[in-house]
């Protein structure tokens, strides 16, 4: 065994530095106040943070702790165990424990370039102390391309099995990219105070997937919704003259399709209006933004709970949005 280290060079997913109430921060610490309650509160769940790393060892031990087991809606699939996924496939997984606790994960036996990704029980708010490797030697994993990935409880992975499900989780692996997750459940309304965060931050490629809490949980006009996506998009933008920016429109959500919120407008009209500002942007020239209709990718039995998808779902948007979020950086 190599003797212990610690386990922050291994992190990857957390794009500001952690504070003891938000070790890993989905959400800007010096600049919580502008952001709702409800985007704070998803903020505080490390979704998409993980440990990647590349050796010939045969197991890892990490030690952590963990701060709540109250899962919530998602019970297990918000994450209460550590997955270890290494060429697209879980080779382990281990319970997580309530507090301080260690956990030994095999690595599968690979060779030493294979890269291991090892996802967290997020649902259970977990600080990663050290790792230490049995059998061999390991490191941190290579650096890759920063894609930062807005969204809301869809992009933060509800209602997939788990975190290694998650749609940007699954295309973050498989597209090569490193995958910083900004979904946010029941939040992510194109706040702008998000916008100045995402402005702020290195991207090497950066997508942004909301609009369905825009349809009741705060309901827009499409009025409303078509010029806060304007908005949103010409922050980002500012802060990111030249990176390739992919915009994904709301998917199917069969109760809210052909139903008026309080304010008049369907989530078909407010896909709509997402579509129409993305297509006017490029047509004035912004040729380093994407558009990628998602009202068409899902069907009803992709979604377990009629709102959110599940593994296939997931499946199917990681490979529309994580194909074209690829394509958009190679362009």
């Amino acid at each position: 065994m190599t003797a212990a280290c610690d386990a922050a060079p291994y992190v990857r997913g957390c794009a500001w530095p952690g504070t003891p109430e938000f070790p890993y921060p989905r959400a800007d610490p010096a600049d919580l106040a502008r952001l709702p309650g409800d985007t704070v509160g998803a903020a505080r769940v490390p979704a998409g943070v993980r440990l990647e790393l590349v050796g010939d060892a045969e197991a890892i031990e990490v030690a952590y702790t963990t701060r709540t087991d109250a899962l919530g809606y998602r019970g297990p699939g918000a994450g209460a165990t550590f997955a270890v996924v290494r060429r697209g496939k879980v080779v382990d997984e281990q319970p997580a424990m309530l507090g301080d606790g260690t956990v030994r994960l095999s690595l599968g036996g690979m060779d030493h370039d294979e890269r291991a990704a090892v996802y967290l029980p997020e649902g259970m708010q977990p600080i990663m102390h050290s790792i230490a490797a049995f059998g061999g030697a390991i490191e941190p994993a290579p650096t890759q391309p920063r894609w930062l990935a807005y969204g809301d409880s869809i992009a933060e992975g509800w209602i997939a099995s788990g975190p290694v499900g998650a749609w940007p989780a699954v295309a973050g692996r498989d597209e090569g990219l490193d995958l910083v997750n900004l979904g946010y459940a029941g939040a992510a309304r194109g706040e702008l105070a998000s916008a100045e965060q995402i402005a702020a931050l290195d991207a090497d490629v950066i997508s942004i997937s909301h609009g369905t809490n825009c349809w009741t949980r705060i309901p827009f006009s499409v009025a409303l919704f078509r010029e806060n996506t304007r908005a949103f998009l010409d922050i980002v933008r500012a802060g990111h003259p030249d990176t390739p920016i992919v915009v994904t429109s709301p998917v199917l959500r069969p109760d809210a399709e052909a139903t008026p919120n309080r304010l008049g407008a369907t989530l078909a009209d407010l896909r709509t209006a997402m579509e129409e500002v993305t297509l006017a942007r490029i047509a004035a020239g912004d040729r380093m933004l994407t558009l990628v209709p998602g009202g068409g990718l899902l069907e009803p039995g992709h979604l377990p709970d009629g709102i959110h998808p599940g593994d296939d779902g997931h499946r199917i948007l990681a490979a529309a949005f994580g194909t074209a979020v690829r394509e958009a950086l190679e362009s």
